[in-house]
């Protein structure tokens, strides 16, 4: 008898898992890598939403825990994650200059926003206005931290690479049983696939398509990342990661001419060096309709969980959540109503009548 099955291996279903695992929990994890939200994150740890200059949900909390679970998988897993990673915001008036001192008011910004702004950061990416710093920013290798918990989760008898069954799966008063296996719990962690699950589909998850290219730009020789009308990431080896699109329509996870000529279009509009485009990557970010993550116990079923919605931040949002989560199975401590699913109860009682 398993402890729990998990349903999915992105940031929220390894957060989920180390959890347990922490707790000496026996799980079992199934994941065939159809959901690519993970993979194709831009990885970025920030705490500020650049765009109205305010503080991300609870991200001043999230963030310290954050940090401290990635660097526990660091050592666990013997590889580098973190790379800590200056962001600044290209103004484009005076008045964003002006609101972004204002926002300095605000509670918790402070500590984010360095209230010295700078007139240049790089010859190739020009500005007729200022710079803002963002402190305590980076990136997280989601792409290589998603490899490597899955190959530990496989040393370990942990792991199962193939597509949840839905027609083999059953759920009973005390226990469910898929295939052969039976855990007295299970946790979802599909991201957007839980449009697909019948028993979480009546959540009201909004797919938000997002696109990336990779550029390779010989002379541009930049160490920060610069968020304008897109961000530009610095990836090493004069690679740069340029996006994202926001497309709340397309559900594919294929790229498409008119996310890269996006892209290309903002792209174009700050940067005046050469560059090439090395590649295109899509994936569907999974988020809610009230852009709080879902997470909690199936309306019907005391042993069934899910933990997702959790958009562009998951980075972010997922060590905090899927520790509130599992105290909350494994302790009786209560949910955050923010994030509890069952703000959604009328939901279920519409699609279950």
């Amino acid at each position: 008898m398993l402890d729990y099955i998990i349903v999915g291996s992105g940031l929220s279903g390894i957060a989920v898992a180390e959890k347990l695992l922490s707790k000496d929990k026996k799980i079992l994890v199934y994941d065939d890598n159809s959901q690519s939200s993970s993979t194709v994150a831009g990885g970025i740890y920030n705490p500020v939403i650049l765009k109205r200059f305010t503080l991300a949900w609870n991200a001043n909390e999230q963030l310290d825990t954050a940090l401290s679970f990635y660097r526990s998988l660091e050592r666990k897993l013997e590889i580098s994650l973190i790379h800590p990673l200056p962001i600044y915001r290209r103004f484009h008036s005076i008045e964003e200059q002006n609101n972004w001192f204002s926002a300095m008011d605000k509670p918790y910004l402070s500590r984010f926003l360095d209230e010295k702004l700078v007139s240049t950061i790089n010859p190739h990416i020009p500005s007729s206005f200022y710079f803002g710093h963002v402190r305590e920013t980076g990136v997280v290798n989601t792409e290589l931290l998603l490899e490597k918990y899955r190959a530990y989760l496989t040393e370990i008898n942990s792991f199962q690479q193939e597509t949840f069954d839905f027609d083999q799966f059953e759920v009973n008063e005390d226990h469910c049983i898929y295939k052969n296996r039976r855990a007295k719990m299970i946790i979802f962690c599909d991201g957007f696939g839980l449009k697909t699950n019948p028993y979480f589909n009546y959540l009201p998850l909004n797919g938000n398509k997002g696109e990336y290219l990779i550029i390779k730009a010989q002379d541009l020789k930049l160490e920060v990342a610069v968020k304008s009308s897109v961000f530009i990431i610095p990836l090493g080896e004069d690679l740069y990661k340029v996006g994202a699109t926001y497309n709340n329509w397309d559900k594919t996870k294929e790229p498409t001419l008119e996310g890269k000529n996006y892209l290309l279009e903002k792209l174009n509009g700050f940067l005046n060096c050469d560059f090439e485009i090395v590649d295109q990557v899509a994936g569907i970010r999974p988020a809610a309709k009230d852009r709080k993550p879902l997470v909690g116990k199936h309306p019907k079923h005391g042993n069934m969980y899910c933990c997702n919605g959790f958009g562009s931040r998951g980075v972010l949002i997922g060590p905090t959540v899927a520790s509130e989560l599992i105290n909350y199975i494994e302790d009786s401590v209560a949910l955050s109503e923010e994030i509890d699913i069952n703000r959604f109860a009328k939901l279920y009682q519409a699609a279950s009548s």
